[in-house]
């Protein structure tokens, strides 16, 4: 999952030199130059970043922004690459990875930083006898990424157990409440800010170890005879639809066969409609919508982000001519 996108005007190669002797300084051997970003993402698809480097404290992703600022160059701060799509001609910025990774659990109380990964965590909170993170055993990323998109899946999300988070906001670190974060579905005010997430405070309840763990091999079990895990992919492509009221409601009965559990959510599964729309298994060059979940597309093993782009708008004019359903990406683009 990534945390925002943040851009400058971009001055020309003038300043290339400077900033790079900077970055090198500020990172060493971590400074990594035109470094292929299919390294970096589930994707496994992407051109260079024109340079790239790991981050391991606050201090340092404080200074890298500022001399982005400075010269005037993008930049790009990402969790654990599970939900973006780098274009074939790469990024002409900085990508920093944010590995702060640690997390301390007092009591029922959870911090973590950025980095961690958050099935890390869902074991760690499950090892510990905590109830109530354990559903994300089966989120790929980070919990930097989970805050910002309020992640979820198997029946959970980021939101329901977070109470605060520590975010980088003009060079300065502030704690947001829940209230702050303005949560919604797949949404939080960090999408729509230049904020970067530094650390994320849950508070859980005591539970049974042994069984939380049993949670935990379930949910994977679920997640592996459901989710195409072979290849690489971003993850679900698309947000699943949420229906406005109940005229429209009414008016998509008329079109399709929905599941009672659907309607009555009010939210329609992507992966159902994608399935409804006969366009599971479809190709274009080495990607591919699975042919298990239909709201994931696949890198069969030399797909192109042009190739996976084109996947997306088939699907979604597919929706609008078909049913008049406007799909939302959940993935993430980055030097398009």
């Amino acid at each position: 999952m990534l945390l925002p996108l943040l851009r400058g005007g971009w001055e020309g190669s003038k300043c290339m030199p400077d900033i790079t002797t900077q970055l090198k300084t500020l990172f060493g051997d971590r400074l990594k130059e035109n470094e292929p970003m299919s390294k970096h993402v589930n994707f496994r698809i992407g051109g260079p970043a024109r340079w790239f480097a790991e981050v391991k404290s606050v201090e340092e992703l404080e200074k890298a922004i500022a001399l982005c600022r400075e010269s005037g160059v993008e930049w790009f701060v990402m969790g654990g690459g599970s939900n973006t799509l780098v274009a074939d001609e790469g990024f002409d910025g900085v990508v920093l990875k944010m590995a702060m990774r640690e997390f301390v659990i007092e009591g029922t109380t959870v911090t973590a930083e950025s980095g961690v990964l958050s099935v890390a965590l869902a074991r760690a909170t499950a090892d510990a006898g905590l109830k109530g993170f354990t559903w994300a055993i089966g989120l790929p990323g980070t919990i930097g990424g989970a805050v910002r998109g309020n992640a979820g899946c198997f029946g959970g999300e980021t939101k329901e157990r977070l109470i605060s988070a520590k975010v980088l906001r003009d060079g300065k670190v502030i704690e947001l409440s829940k209230v702050d974060l303005d949560f919604g579905y797949r949404e939080s005010a960090i999408k729509h800010s230049n904020d970067t997430v530094l650390s994320a405070t849950f508070e859980l309840e005591p539970g049974d170890s042994e069984a939380l763990k049993k949670q935990l091999d379930e949910t994977l079990a679920k997640r592996k005879a459901s989710q195409p895990l072979h290849a690489g992919s971003a993850g679900c492509i698309f947000k699943n639809y949420e229906i406005s009221d109940d005229e429209e409601l009414q008016r998509l009965k008329r079109d399709a066969d929905i599941p009672t559990e659907m309607q009555k959510s009010r939210r329609i599964s992507a992966g159902w409609l994608v399935d409804q729309l006969d366009l599971k298994g479809s190709k274009i060059g080495g990607a591919q919508i699975s042919e298990e979940h239909g709201n994931f597309i696949v890198n069969l093993g030399d797909a192109t982000a042009s190739d996976v782009v084109q996947l997306i708008a088939m699907a979604k004019m597919k929706a609008r001519n078909t049913y008049g359903i406007q799909l939302q990406e959940e993935v993430q683009y980055l030097g398009f």
